[in-house]
C-alpha cells in the first residue's frame, strides 16, 4: 500500500531503553521525519516545553517522572499528538492513558511498520483536508461529516463517513479489508475485518435507498471493496478541495 508522503514532522521518542529508541529513530528517519530521542520523564517535560514536537511517542516506566506523569503535565498547555508505547498490556493501564489524553496506545513488543501506520494515523486524523470533493453526484464534507447522493443526505455515522471518505478519495481502486483496518480503524480497538464488513453493509443499504441502480460499493471477491463513481458521471475532481 503507497504511504502518504510524510512532511517534515518533528518526532520526539521519549524512551529509557536505547536499543528500542535507537530502532524507532532508524525507522523514523527512514520514513522521512525528523526525530530527536530522551531518556528521562523529567527531561522530556523541560523539553516538550520549550521546543514543542509534532507528535511524541512516549514510554510508560522512565526514570524521573514516569509516561502517565509526563502526559498529564504536557495536557495542562498542550494537544500535541501522544502515542503510549509500553510492556503494559493490562486494559486498565490503556484505559488510563487515553483517559489522561493519549492519542493512541501501542504495545511491546511492537511491529515497527505498525508503528508508523499508527504515527500516520493519528497525523490525519488531526490535519485532515477541511472538505473532500468526491465524484459527481457524491459530496462529502469532512468537517461537518455530511455526505450526500443525489443532495440527499446519507445519514452516515462517523465511521461510516471514514470508510467512504477512504474509498471515494481513489475511485476504482481496490483496497483489502487489512488496509481499510489500517487507515480507517487504527484508533478502534479491538475493530476487526468484520467490523470493515458491517459498516460496508450498512452503506450499500443507505446508498441502495437513494440509487438502487447502481453498485457504489463493489466487492472483488477474495481481495477487498472499491468506490465504483457511476457510468453516467464521470469523476470531476478539482483541487481535492471544496467550501463547506
Amino acid at each position: 500500500m503507497p504511504q502518504p508522503k510524510p512532511m517534515p514532522y518533528s518526532i520526539l521518542v521519549v524512551e529509557d531503553d536505547c536499543d528500542i529508541a535507537a530502532l524507532l529513530l532508524d525507522y523514523l528517519h527512514h520514513h522521512g521525519y525528523q526525530a530527536k530521542h530522551l531518556d528521562n520523564g523529567d527531561k522530556a517535560i523541560r523539553e516538550i516545553s520549550r521546543e514543542p514536537p509534532d507528535l511524541i511517542l512516549l514510554d510508560v516506566m522512565l526514570p524521573g517522572c514516569d509516561g502517565f506523569t509526563v502526559l498529564q503535565e504536557v495536557r495542562k498547555t498542550s494537544q500535541v499528538p501522544i502515542i503510549m508505547v509500553t510492556a503494559r498490556v493490562e486494559e486498565v493501564d490503556r484505559l488510563l492513558g487515553l483517559d489522561c489524553g493519549a492519542d493512541d496506545y501501542i504495545c511491546k513488543p511492537f511491529s515497527p511498520r505498525e508503528l508508523i501506520s499508527r504515527i500516520q494515523a493519528v497525523l490525519r486524523r488531526l490535519h485532515p483536508p477541511p472538505t473532500l470533493t468526491a465524484p459527481e453526484p457524491l459530496t462529502l464534507d469532512a468537517k461537518s461529516l455530511r455526505a450526500s447522493l443525489y443532495g440527499q443526505a446519507l445519514q452516515l455515522t462517523a465511521k461510516e463517513f471514514d470508510l467512504l471518505q477512504t474509498l471515494a478519495a481513489h475511485p476504482a481502486r481496490v483496497y483489502s479489508r487489512a488496509q481499510l483496518l489500517e487507515l480507517v480503524y487504527a484508533n478502534v480497538t479491538n475493530a476487526t475485518e468484520r467490523s470493515v464488513d458491517s459498516h460496508v453493509k450498512n452503506l450499500r443499504r443507505k446508498f441502495f435507498a437513494i440509487d438502487p441502480t447502481h453498485e457504489w460499493i463493489r466487492s472483488v471477491y477474495g481481495v477487498g471493496f472499491s468506490f465504483e463513481v457511476s457510468p453516467n458521471t464521470p469523476p470531476r475532481l478539482s483541487d481535492g478541495l471544496s467550501k463547506p
